[in-house]
């Protein structure tokens, strides 16, 4: 039996929370004035790294490349 409950609009958009949350994040930085705009922008910026692990230790970061093949 279907349920007639009514549906979040980014969910029925197929969107996840996460997706909706960051779309609503990017305009609220976008509409803000200078000097906010350039704080809020400035931590937007996300660094990581990445490293394998073996046997429960990890392991010494590398380089990473990432092609893709193209036709020939």
């Amino acid at each position: 039996m279907a349920s007639s409950a009514a549906v979040p609009f980014w969910r029925a958009a197929g969107m996840t929370y996460i997706t909706y949350s960051n779309i609503c994040a990017n305009l609220v930085r976008k509409c803000l004035k200078e000097p906010f705009k350039a704080e809020s922008m400035n931590r937007e910026k996300v660094h990581f790294s990445l490293s394998k692990w073996a046997d429960g230790k990890p392991q010494k970061p590398g380089f990473f490349f990432f092609f893709t093949l193209l036709p020939v």
